[in-house]
């Protein structure tokens, strides 16, 4: 090609090669290239009850601190931070982990039901959510 420079002196390309005018990855046909409410689901779940275990760590951690003041440090002490550490996270980690299944869950059947995927699923997976986890009597 006549009037281009190549990239390098050592590397002799024409320029013309390197520009990508297609899609970079390969999907199947008629595939979104947006991920559904169902794939985005397993994110959902498993951050929450990844947030849920650190921050219920972090609450156990305290309150085993606070519980435990008046101890020396000793054994017995960090056996029962501990024991709260991990029960806490545990506890913190079911609980985000349950609610955000049931979200997904709601979202994902009113998605399939009404056919189209907008805000109003998202609204209404809340509400199901928050309106089913009340109804237990929680406060």
């Amino acid at each position: 090609v006549t009037g281009m420079s190549p990239l390098s002196p050592y590397l002799n390309l024409d320029p013309k090669y390197l520009v990508q005018d297609t899609d970079e990855f390969i999907l199947p046909t008629g595939a979104n290239k947006t991920r559904g409410r169902f794939e985005l689901a397993f994110f959902t779940i498993g951050g929450c009850c990844m947030t849920g275990a650190a921050f219920g760590a972090l609450n156990g951690l305290r309150l085993g601190l606070k519980e435990t003041q008046n101890m020396a440090w000793s054994k017995p002490r960090n056996v029962q931070i501990l024991n709260m550490v991990t029960r806490q996270g545990a506890l913190w980690a079911n609980t985000l982990g349950s609610l955000a299944l049931l979200y997904s869950a709601f979202g994902v059947l009113i998605e399939k039901t009404r056919g189209a995927e907008d805000d109003l699923n998202t609204i209404a997976a809340g509400t199901l959510t928050g309106m089913l986890y009340k109804s237990t009597g929680r406060v």
